[in-house]
């Protein structure tokens, strides 16, 4: 970090904005294979906050790489910067007074952790979307499971390059045994706690 920049001090504090949403702002960060359905959880739950009353934004693979990250590729050292500009964003719409949910690969255990720190372990409640590969793999609804066992993507999760599953997730989803409205109604009985505001 430069020695020239200065943390500025705003006048609305995050807490100021929790208390106007009248809930808790944090980052749910989802993780787990390609074709998981770490996405398709994550936009059902935003719905379901949203319906609720509750500020939500969300993050992911493809909203990210199409913009802020398209200049990093697949490999282990530019997932990890990958990784720590998520953090970095998903701070900052915390920071906002929303809760941030975020559905990425986030493949490596370390990473994770890294991202825990930069957005407090207090304020990351992390989601693993346990789906075996054979079940990502016959789905491939984007067809890159193809193409990585053809060898035309490299670096690929699961494939050629290493998945760590978390050791101890606030949540861990099964997605081949329970349906998508299932796995939500969870996630939010263990956030319901979490999202009250007090003083």
């Amino acid at each position: 970090m430069s020695s020239n920049i200065t943390q500025h001090d705003y006048h609305i504090s995050r807490q100021e904005r929790n208390r106007q949403n009248d809930h808790n702002s944090f980052v749910i960060w989802f993780t787990g294979l390609s074709g998981s359905g770490k996405s398709t959880i994550a936009n059902h739950l935003e719905k379901e906050l949203f319906k609720n009353g509750i500020r939500t934004y969300s993050l992911d693979g493809d909203n990210v790489r199409s913009g802020l990250n398209r200049d990093l590729t697949f490999s282990l050292e530019d997932r990890k910067e990958n990784n720590r500009r998520i953090a970095e964003v998903a701070k900052l719409f915390m920071d906002a007074g929303m809760v941030t949910i975020t559905a990425f690969i986030s493949p490596l255990r370390k990473d994770r952790e890294e991202a825990k720190k930069v957005i407090g372990q207090d304020n990351f409640v992390e989601i693993f979307v346990n789906t075996p590969l054979k079940i990502c793999e016959e789905r491939d609804v984007k067809g890159l499971y193809k193409k990585a066992r053809a060898g035309e993507i490299k670096n690929f999760t699961g494939i050629s390059s290493p998945y760590e599953a978390p050791e101890d997730p606030a949540v861990e989803i099964r997605a081949e045994e329970e349906t998508v409205e299932e796995s939500v109604e969870r996630v939010i009985k263990v956030l319901k706690e979490k999202l009250k505001y007090n003083e």
